[in-house]
């Protein structure tokens, strides 16, 4: 058998046209500034070694400190809050009730939550239904009044988990840590519920 006999190359036929590499790279340009201006993709506000908006927000220098919410986010955040009633504040199914959406979390007046985080909570509760019979520690030797407002108004006001609650304010969490000042055992929920939560 004969190979086929191959033609020779027309030198025009192998030449790319320059203005095809001109535009070619007027797309790979006009793209890499598109991406840029557009953070490629990602988040603008959000870069390693930030895990979020409110983590890199709670960085930046400001004339009186974090506002609340971002404050109150750091103090929730560390294991003591987290690690029971989780990030999401679904808690824990039968060990540690949710603080999204609870009736207790987002009473009108907070008077009620502010006992508990500052003396914590002994024994059955009930929160959206389900029963837990736990123990809350009290915080009211470690957090300042600015913190547990903080922490608190984080809680009542998060709206990923569909809270919207009033702000809590130190000078409210100062009123009832005043009224509370001789009590030394944690609270019950039969205990709470005698109490009205404006006080």
């Amino acid at each position: 058998m004969n190979p086929e006999p191959q033609k020779p190359m027309n030198s025009e036929s192998a030449v790319t046209p320059i203005w095809l590499i001109v535009l070619f790279a007027g797309l790979v340009y006009g793209g890499l500034v598109y991406l840029d201006q557009n953070s490629g993709g990602f988040n603008a506000k959000v870069y390693a070694p930030y895990q979020s908006d409110v983590d890199l927000a709670a960085m930046q220098p400001a004339s009186g400190g974090p506002s609340p919410y971002i404050l109150g986010a750091q103090v929730y955040n560390k294991p003591s809050c987290v690690s029971c009633h989780q990030a999401s504040l679904a808690g824990v199914p039968g060990q540690f009730p949710p603080l999204a959406g609870s009736d207790w979390v987002l009473e009108p007046e907070p008077g009620r939550i502010i006992r508990i985080v500052l003396n914590g909570l002994n024994g059955p509760i009930e929160v959206k239904g389900g029963s837990y019979n736990n123990a809350m520690v009290p915080w009211k030797d470690v957090l300042s009044d600015e913190e547990v407002a903080a922490v608190l108004t984080y809680v009542r006001q998060n709206k990923d988990c569909g809270n919207n609650a009033p702000a809590v304010s130190p000078e409210q969490v100062k009123a009832v840590r005043e009224k509370i000042k001789a009590r030394n055992q944690p609270f019950t929920a039969d205990e709470l519920k005698k109490i009205s939560p404006a006080e």
